[in-house]
């Protein structure tokens, strides 16, 4: 009896043993998961009951992958921003946590492709495939990593480029009121940079699908799209789409300012961002403010913004210069949303509609358009040969209200009225026609020095394009000041002139034979 006792015991011992041994190697296959359900569903927007860890701005997934954003977090319900078409949900439907942010892909694969904010791709070129991804909201850089806005970006773009420059790094907003040409001059700047090592992201926020194939068939054509990156959200799109992005946009862009390059971004326009954002926080119940915004719709744009700047050369010296948009009404740049983008900007170029109704494309009204950083970032060569073309160009704007009276006027008034009317005419400008540094700062000495004045006012496109090929006759020293940005001396002063007049005859010959 006592051997079997032991053999029993030895025979229980072995069992826990191999049981011991089991549970150890047993890895369990189920998992916890959160499940909420649907308690309502709206255009863009659902209310959600259950998920109790859910944070704010996290993803969460629906029936059919239809993603979402958890946008109010309150302890009965939470509002989640749908990204994708709800008509296939219903009230009831499970939905469950991602315990991630939204994110999308990023890096070089991107270049040259059209895509949604989601990162999917709309070009029919298969689908984005990078290895790299990062979420789309960020914190903006810190101060202490930022430097100066020292390097312009030039547009060739004259009037810009001369008038209101900007820098690499710089915010400068775009507004006027619809089909002034705002989309031209970003579309314009973001085709001259094809040799500057500017890499571009562009994007559409709301557009019509007609005006955004437009915009891409005039980048393929043009051969930009292969250091450009499009974003495009169109006007049916769900409102979370159009909200993120720009966010989405940025993020791709701050992978490429990190790696140390220098890159354009281009918001077109943030109207309809903030109209989608309007739609959003009316259907989850938050409180309007001034015209139905939220009273955060500084904040939200802002944070955006705040993220465009200089790195110093500790973090790559990469720039991301911000190009916003914003749609006027009635020319009124002291509405609310407007306002808000100027205070936010360092700048702002305003297309003027009656600028262009007379035909002055690109329709920028000069006194009203100010780059409060660009200044600093501009070539010391545009600085000295547009000091006094500000002034003449500001006292012409000032008398010509008036010479439209036909009041009476003293001849030094007609010739201050005159050579406006030049300063004008040479900074017209067609689409994709764009103006190199050499030839933008032959053009400006002449106008400063006022060989235009003499010349009919017809006349003048002509003359500055014959002016413009006559860089070549230059000499080399000249134009290697030029590229370096340092200023004329009397002497290359002199010769620019010398030769400008030899070019300009024949067109003043043009004028005595009218006579």
């Amino acid at each position: 009896m006592k051997k079997s006792a032991e053999t029993l015991d030895e025979v229980i011992e072995h069992a826990f043993s191999d049981l011991g041994e089991v549970l150890e190697s047993y890895s369990p296959q189920l998992k916890f998961q959160e499940v909420g359900y649907i308690a309502s569903i709206t255009t863009g927007i659902a209310k959600v009951t259950g998920l109790p860890g859910v944070g704010f701005d996290e993803l969460v997934i629906f029936p059919r992958n239809v993603l979402g954003i958890a946008f109010n977090v309150d302890s009965d319900q939470i509002g989640i921003v749908l990204l994708e078409d709800h008509s296939q949900l219903q009230a009831g439907d499970e939905v469950h946590r991602t315990g991630r942010v939204m994110d999308l892909p990023v890096g070089d694969k991107l270049l040259g492709r059209v895509i949604d904010p989601l990162g999917r791709a709309l070009d029919e070129k298969g689908p984005v495939i990078s290895t790299d991804r990062l979420p789309i909201e960020r914190p903006a850089t810190p101060i202490m990593n930022r430097a100066p806005v020292t390097v312009p970006i030039q547009t060739r773009i004259k009037v810009i480029d001369a008038l209101v420059p900007i820098g690499r790094g710089q915010r400068e907003l775009i507004l006027g009121d619809r089909q002034t040409g705002k989309t031209t001059i970003a579309i314009d700047t973001i085709l001259n940079q094809a040799d500057a090592d500017v890499l571009c992201v562009y994007c559409a926020i709301g557009q019509r699908s007609s005006a955004v194939a437009k915009a891409v068939a005039i980048l393929e054509e043009k051969g930009a799209m292969a250091y450009t990156v499009v974003i495009v959200t169109e006007g049916n799109d769900p409102p979370g789409l159009t909200f993120i992005a720009p966010y989405a946009a940025t993020s791709i862009a701050e992978f490429f300012m990190e790696a140390g390059r220098d890159v354009l971004i281009i918001y077109d326009d943030l109207t309809h961002h903030a109209r989608a954002y309007r739609e959003i926080s009316l259907l989850l119940r938050r409180p309007p403010g001034r015209e139905a915004f939220p009273g955060d719709i500084f904040y939200i744009h802002s944070r955006l913004l705040e993220r465009a700047t200089h790195l110093n050369q500790d973090h790559g010296g990469g720039s991301l210069t911000a190009l916003p948009i914003i749609e006027t009404e009635a020319q009124n740049i002291s509405a609310y949303i407007p306002t808000n983008l100027i205070s936010i900007t360092d700048g702002q170029i305003y297309l003027s509609p009656s600028l262009f109704e007379l035909g002055v494309l690109p329709a920028i009204d000069v006194g009203r358009s100010v780059s409060r950083v660009g200044g600093k970032a501009q070539r010391d060569v545009y600085r000295a040969v547009t000091v006094n073309l500000k002034l003449s160009y500001a006292q012409f704007e000032e008398l010509e209200t008036f010479a439209q009276f036909g009041a009476r006027m003293d001849e030094d008034t007609r010739k201050i009225i005159e050579h406006g009317k030049r300063i004008r005419a040479c900074f017209k400008q067609p689409e994709f026609s764009p103006v190199s540094v050499q030839e933008q700062i032959i053009v400006l000495v002449v106008l400063s020095a006022g060989l235009f004045d003499t010349i009919p006012l017809e006349q003048v496109s002509l003359a500055e394009i014959a002016l413009q090929k006559s860089v070549k006759h230059l000499s080399t020293e000249i134009l290697k000041q030029i590229d370096n940005g340092k200023v004329l001396n009397d002497k290359h002063r002199e010769n620019i002139i010398e030769t400008a007049r030899k070019v300009l005859n024949t067109f003043q010959s043009v004028k005595k034979a009218k006579s």
